[in-house]
């Protein structure tokens, strides 16, 4: 386990909030947005993360240690997890899209949001990046953007002592942004969290945290989908 995982759940609200004062709120998707041929809907996810293991609450580099050395196990078994089911997630949202009315496409390339400008960070219902140049470049006029941060298993500490069993998790954040004037017509942070139904502590293949970790999948992909279900 690195520092990273470690503050992952407080990167990720940093992010969701764009600063440390504002927070955006969630935004419902119309419908009427995007029902129509003549609007030209890109749909793209982010790469997948790598499947492994976060203790949050674990704060500090011993604690970190700590963790890591009794949760090592789980750890090593869950990198082996694979991720692959949720990589036909932009093609469904696209056939969804489709069904709605929308012209749609997927954007088949990943999207690197580090690599746009800022804009305006301190406007609510504004994406904090500048995604209006992706315009002209895929010929679209709106972008849905499922940026999943986090796949496989969370546990959470207080400092040394766990204050939770393992449960599968998937974080992420769902957007659909007007390129015209790089507003948010849809904005929906998303995270999934499935404990097991029996014992959890079963190395080396953890049945019970293995089926619970599928079920997340499918669970994370049909909230994904529900906002683009006639």
């Amino acid at each position: 386990m690195s520092l990273r995982p470690a503050m992952l759940s407080i990167v990720f609200v940093f992010f969701l909030s764009g600063c440390a004062g504002i927070r955006q709120p969630n935004v419902g998707l119309s419908v009427e947005k995007i029902s129509s041929p003549t609007v030209r809907v890109g749909v793209a996810v982010s790469t997948l993360p790598k499947v492994d293991t976060f203790f949050p609450g674990a704060d500090c580099l011993l604690c970190m240690a700590t963790a890591s050395i009794a949760n090592s196990s789980l750890t090593k078994y869950t990198q082996t997890l694979p991720n692959d089911d949720l990589s036909s997630l932009g093609s469904e949202v696209v056939e969804l899209l489709r069904k709605m009315g929308a012209d749609a496409k997927l954007i088949p390339e990943n999207i690197n949001i580090d690599s746009l400008a800022q804009w305006n960070p301190e406007a609510v219902n504004f994406a904090k990046k500048n995604f209006m140049p992706l315009k002209e470049k895929y010929g679209i006029d709106k972008l849905v953007f499922i940026n999943i941060y986090s796949v496989g298993m969370i546990r959470t500490y207080a400092s040394y002592f766990p204050t939770s069993t393992p449960k599968a998790s998937i974080s992420a954040l769902g957007v659909m942004v007007n390129l015209n004037d790089n507003t948010y017509d849809w904005y929906a942070p998303m995270l999934v969290q499935k404990a097991t139904d029996g014992d959890w502590d079963e190395p080396p293949k953890f049945p019970g945290l293995t089926n619970a970790y599928f079920q997340a999948i499918e669970q994370f992909k049909d909230g994904a989908k529900k906002p683009f279900k006639p």
